[in-house]
C-alpha cells in the first residue's frame, strides 16, 4: 500500500515491511499476566485471550499540527513496527501551498523530509540527534500495536496506576510512563525523549501523549485521540503541545 506515498517514503515503507504467518500466533495469555499490575490490566482489556500477535499497524489519520506557530490541517499514513521502526507520510498546507513528506526511523537511521509543491526542499534533516529522538518517537508509539508492547521490557512505574515500558533501540534504553485508568484504558504516556524542542541544543526533554476514545479493531482496543507535545507535566504544558490526531483507519498484521 506504498502508491500514494511521497516518492522517498516509498522505499523505507518496503523495507519495513515484513511477511509473516497470517494471522500469527495468539498472544501469550501467561506474558500477559506476569506484567506489573497496570501494564497488565490495560493489554487484557485491550488484547483479549486468542487475539493475535500482531506485530505491524497501518494508521491512516487527520489532525492538526502546530508550524511556525499556527495550527494547520493535516492527513497522514503510518507503518508502525514496534522495536523496529515507523514512516509516518504526511501532506499539509503553508501559506495555501502544498507540503508533502516524512518522518522515519529504521534500518539507516532517523530521517526528515518535506518539500513544498513536491519539489522544493523545506525540511530536511538526519543524523545522530534525529535518529534518538525518532527513537523515542518509535518508543512511544507502540501503544497503537498492544499486542506488540509484549516484547517491551516492562516494570514498576512510582505511582500505583502506572507502569513503565522500555525499548532498547540502537543501543539506547527508551523508558515510557504509561497511566492507566481503573478500567484499564490507557490515559496518558509521557516519557524524557531526547530533542532540541526549544532550539537550545538537544537533550532529554519531557514529552507526553493525552490519550481518549477507542475503537476496537478486529478485537484490539486501540486508543483513537492523541493529543501530544513537549513540556509534559510542566506549566508550559500547553504551549509545548503540538500534535493533535484521530485515527480514522487501523490495520493489524
Amino acid at each position: 500500500m506504498t502508491g500514494r506515498l511521497p516518492r522517498g517514503a516509498r522505499r523505507h515503507w518496503a523495507a519495513l515491511e515484513r511477511p509473516g504467518p497470517q494471522p500469527p500466533p495468539a498472544v501469550d495469555a501467561a506474558a500477559v499476566a506476569a506484567l506489573p499490575e497496570p501494564a497488565r490490566r490495560w493489554l487484557e482489556r485491550a488484547v483479549p485471550p486468542g487475539t493475535p500477535a500482531w506485530s505491524v499497524a497501518e494508521l491512516s489519520m487527520r489532525g492538526e499540527i502546530r508550524l511556525g506557530g499556527s495550527w494547520r490541517a493535516f492527513s497522514a499514513r503510518q507503518l508502525l513496527v514496534p522495536g523496529t521502526g515507523f514512516v509516518w507520510a504526511a501532506r499539509t498546507r503553508v501559506l495555501g501551498l502544498p507540503v508533502a513528506g516524512y518522518d522515519r526511523y529504521g534500518p539507516g537511521g532517523g530521517e526528515l523530509r518535506w518539500r513544498l509543491l513536491g519539489l522544493v526542499p523545506v525540511m530536511s534533516a538526519a543524523g545522530p540527534d534525529i535518529t534518538r529522538s525518532a527513537a523515542g518517537r518509535l518508543a512511544g508509539e507502540s501503544i497503537t500495536v498492544p499486542p506488540a508492547c509484549l516484547g517491551a521490557e516492562w516494570s514498576e512505574g512510582p505511582d500505583p496506576d502506572t507502569a513503565v515500558m522500555s525499548w532498547v533501540l540502537d543501543g539506547v534504553r527508551e523508558d515510557a510512563l504509561l497511566r492507566v485508568d481503573p478500567e484499564g484504558r490507557l490515559r496518558e504516556l509521557s516519557m524524557q525523549r531526547w530533542g532540541d524542542p526549544d532550539g537550545t541544543g538537544f537533550g532529554r526533554h519531557p514529552f507526553g501523549v493525552a490519550l481518549s476514545e477507542e475503537a476496537d479493531v478486529g478485537g484490539v482496543r486501540v486508543p483513537t485521540v492523541l493529543r501530544a507535545g513537549w513540556a509534559w507535566g510542566t506549566d508550559r504544558q500547553t504551549a509545548g503541545e503540538f500534535f493533535r490526531a484521530r485515527l480514522e483507519d487501523v490495520r493489524f498484521r
